[in-house]
């Protein structure tokens, strides 16, 4: 229940996680049951595109075809798992999701390159941080393997729903979540992983506007050693309200400072930070509060490749008026400029045309997801 307080009534603040249009509430049914059915590669490649406006995306959810879902048995282990057609599944809303908030999300994306292969960008790594999450939360989640699994039949079941190359991506919502009834603060007796997936736009393309981030100084923050570095769901209630508060006042989003000290800043709502001086590029270091994006990590190690000298370290909220560029990075921004911090009602603004150091990273990152560039990492998994 603690989930349900902090978010807001109406559905406008509700991110994707929570937004799961095709569930169907029945409080007599089980906890969580899907309808398997049997879908042959002939009918998932009858036609090659969806019937849609692919210049004109945007980032609302869309309806997709098939989701992924397979649940936990008594010893943790979770069943092979099968597709089924958006919306057949069923929750019981006395458990599940509603189980004190105890449930983990991930987000990831395939890209279609030029040549028309579909591409996963580091699955492993979202898969792990889930396992990390899930060991903090008490929970079972799947295999590495398993999860990839997953996430593999969700894409290739859609694979009609991936854009052209250039068009965006189908951005994937791995979720687990407690599914079954218990009392009190009791875990789950069983989990539900499932995957679901829908087409978006590229954040940021020529014309996009660049962020202008507003710095909040008071919000609750995950603490030291609690849930902090993962995707818990019970973490983004307070986000959620700090980042309503900034977007009526003009905003796009909100830079956090740390909550022990108030004079370091940690990260925007659901990106990562970082700032350029001259051959240096800072970050703040991922000290339990701040999530390790897997953005965020590819980034350092181009930087690094090419030359840069990064720093993972505290950042004092001052430190923003001396960077030429700043810039940040997540699975769902990929690698965006920022064109002004407001702090204490002082306004910075960066020059986002001259911004050759994020341009760079985001070209290059770009270019590896989407097959374009080499993969001398072996980051990009192919899957069709």
């Amino acid at each position: 229940m603690a989930l349900l307080r902090c978010i807001p009534q109406s559905s406008t603040y509700l991110p994707k996680m929570i937004q799961i249009r095709g569930f169907r509430m029945h409080g007599t049914k089980a906890a969580a049951s899907v309808v398997e059915e049997h879908i042959s590669r002939a009918e998932r490649e009858d036609e090659e595109y969806a019937d849609v406006d692919w210049d004109n995306l945007g980032f609302s959810l869309v309806r997709t075809d098939y989701m992924f879902a397979t649940k936990s048995s008594s010893d943790g282990n979770f069943d092979q798992g099968y597709l089924s057609r958006y919306g057949n599944i069923e929750l019981n809303p006395a458990a599940g999701i509603l189980n004190y908030g105890q449930g983990l999300i991930e987000g990831l994306k395939a890209y279609r390159g030029e040549d028309g292969r579909v591409l996963l960008f580091r699955p492993d790594l979202n898969a792990m941080r889930m396992k990390m999450g899930a060991e903090r939360m008490c929970m079972h989640s799947p295999s590495v393997q398993h999860f990839i699994e997953g996430v593999k039949q969700t894409v290739l079941a859609n694979r009609r729903w991936v854009p052209p190359p250039g068009k965006g991506s189908l951005y994937l919502r791995p979720l687990l979540f407690g599914s079954g009834a218990s009392l009190g603060v009791a875990a789950a007796p069983e989990y539900t992983f499932l995957v679901f997936g829908s087409p978006v736009q590229n954040y940021f393309k020529e014309g996009t506007a660049a962020l202008n981030l507003y710095v909040e100084e008071v919000v609750p923050r995950a603490y030291l050693g609690g849930t902090g570095g993962v995707k818990a769901i019970s973490n983004y209630g307070p986000v959620l309200e700090a980042m309503r508060r900034a977007k009526s006042r003009g905003f796009s989003d909100v830079l956090y400072l740390d909550a022990e000290t108030g004079k370091n800043i940690e990260e925007v709502s659901a990106s990562n930070i970082f700032l350029v001086k001259g051959n240096t590029i800072v970050t703040p270091a991922t000290n339990g509060t701040i999530l390790g994006g897997i953005t965020r990590k590819s980034v350092i190690e181009i930087a690094l490749d090419l030359g840069y000298k990064v720093e993972e370290r505290s950042v004092a909220v001052e430190e923003l008026k001396d960077a030429r560029e700043v810039f940040c990075t997540g699975t769902a921004t990929g690698v965006a400029s920022v064109g002004s911090i407001t702090f204490q009602n002082t306004r910075t603004e960066y020059k986002v045309g001259d911004a050759l150091v994020t341009q760079q990273l985001r070209s290059i990152l770009v270019g590896i997801q989407t097959g374009s560039i080499q993969d001398t990492k072996d980051w990009v998994l192919e899957i069709a």
